[in-house]
């Protein structure tokens, strides 16, 4: 349990760990919808392409 207290600097190292996965997170989620969306997009203008010669 010492090792959890962090030599009594606990409340700023793991709020700052959460902090620092919450940002990781979001960074991955922001990541894939993003590709998601591009993959989408050059679906779209594929078909687009596809179909107007």
């Amino acid at each position: 349990m010492h090792w959890l207290q962090m030599g009594g600097y606990w409340p700023w190292v793991w709020p700052s760990y959460g902090l620092t996965l919450l940002v990781v997170v979001l960074n991955i989620v922001t990541a894939r919808r993003s590709l998601r969306a591009a993959r989408a997009e050059v679906r779209r203008r594929l078909q687009m392409q596809r179909s107007n010669p």
